[in-house]
């Protein structure tokens, strides 16, 4: 059987199978090599996701345990208080704190897996006025109800509890900032990935599976290349244990 990657965090992992995603253009990477399978839930926190971990991750199946996991949470956390979506905050402390709890999850599952954490990505303020205005008009926000500063708190936590539990991370709030014109180059509306964004966080992400354990151009094929395949003995192939 193939191994499997799940990508599991909110609306951006979400999205990262529609054209240009970063989740699509992974499965890609590792079509016939992986199962890249999306758990990605618009809107919610890292207090919402715990919830999740039994159902998507359970520990007493007999379905074998993701080789790899991507947790990409922290965009509605970091949500301000007193604004709009307020519901979705989560304190920067206990956004830290469920992190760490969904990572010893994830390690009971499987010791062996590859966990990659990833930082909310950076948040383009007038981006996100310019969205809202477009969709409600004078009933719009008068404030973002994100900041990139605040973004900015809870990827340095992320990237720091990485560092701390051993695991990889990706501080994707830093990294698209080091281009110029991110705000609009990499984000649609502020906050969600553009196609450029979207292959920032692909390129980031092999980058990591990559100089793990997980590299696409190491791993073999499910089954042979058809050009190994002879016709007048096609069974004779598929006798082989590897190809």
């Amino acid at each position: 059987m193939r191994p499997r990657i799940v990508l599991f965090g909110d609306s951006i992992t979400e999205q990262s199978f529609r054209s240009g995603g970063w989740g699509a253009s992974l499965a890609d990477t590792y079509s016939r090599k992986a199962d890249v399978l999306v758990r990605g839930y618009g809107g919610y926190n890292t207090r919402w996701a715990l919830f999740l971990l039994h159902h998507i991750f359970p520990l007493d199946s007999s379905i074998k345990a993701p080789a790899a996991t991507t947790v990409f949470f922290g965009a509605n956390d970091a949500a301000l208080q007193g604004r709009n979506n307020e519901r979705q905050h989560v304190p920067v402390e206990e956004y830290k704190d469920n992190l760490q709890k969904i990572v010893q999850h994830l390690k009971k599952a499987s010791p062996t897996m590859l966990v990659v954490l990833i930082t909310p990505p950076p948040v383009d303020e007038e981006g996100r006025m310019e969205f809202a205005r477009s969709q409600y008009g004078e009933k719009a926000m008068t404030q973002p109800e994100r900041t990139n500063e605040m973004a900015g708190v809870y990827a340095r936590q992320c990237v720091e509890l990485a560092k701390e539990l051993g695991v990889c991370s990706i501080d994707i709030w830093s990294k698209m900032q080091e281009t110029e014109g991110w705000q609009k180059k990499f984000l649609s509306d502020g906050l969600h990935l553009t196609p450029e964004g979207n292959a920032v966080v692909h390129q980031e992400v092999v980058k990591v599976f990559s100089e793990a354990w997980l590299s696409a151009a190491e791993m073999p094929y499910d089954f042979p290349h058809h050009s190994k395949i002879v016709p007048q003995d096609p069974g004779k192939v598929f006798q082989q244990k590897c190809w």
